[in-house]
């Protein structure tokens, strides 16, 4: 327990985004959208011009800011910069990889879904062992 983490507890977070237009703009509708007082947004649109280092610049600020509790990242795009996200191990914010209109939901590929089976799998042959 003594190395467990803290959870940061301020009254708001936000759910920060990289992913393709359509995806944002649904969540921009939804009112997920913010823009702070230094024009900083929590969202980056990945289109045909935005490079990967954009988006791996745009990932390690959504992971460093206090305010971010969750960042949902497009699959496909998380397969750009998939070392990044495969490092990726604190809590908070916690990463989601999510389906895009263009680029269907491949299960093989999400880290954090290969780190759930592999935590049942390891379980499960401690369990048998007992």
């Amino acid at each position: 327990m003594a190395n467990r983490a803290q959870v940061p507890t301020n009254n708001s977070s936000l759910i920060a985004m990289i992913a393709d237009e359509d995806t944002i703009v649904g969540f921009l509708l939804a009112g997920v959208g913010n823009v702070d007082i230094r024009r900083k947004t929590n969202y980056l649109i990945v289109d045909s011009k935005t490079t990967v280092k954009q988006i791996e610049d745009a990932f390690k600020e959504f992971t460093s800011r206090d305010d971010i509790a969750i960042v949902l990242i497009s699959q496909f795009v998380a397969n750009m910069i998939r070392f990044l996200v495969d490092s990726y191990n604190k809590p908070v914010p916690a990463i989601l990889e999510i389906p895009s209109k263009d680029h269907p939901y491949d299960p093989a590929h999400d880290s954090v879904l290969s780190r759930v089976k592999y935590l049942f799998n390891t379980e499960s042959v401690a369990g048998d062992r007992r």
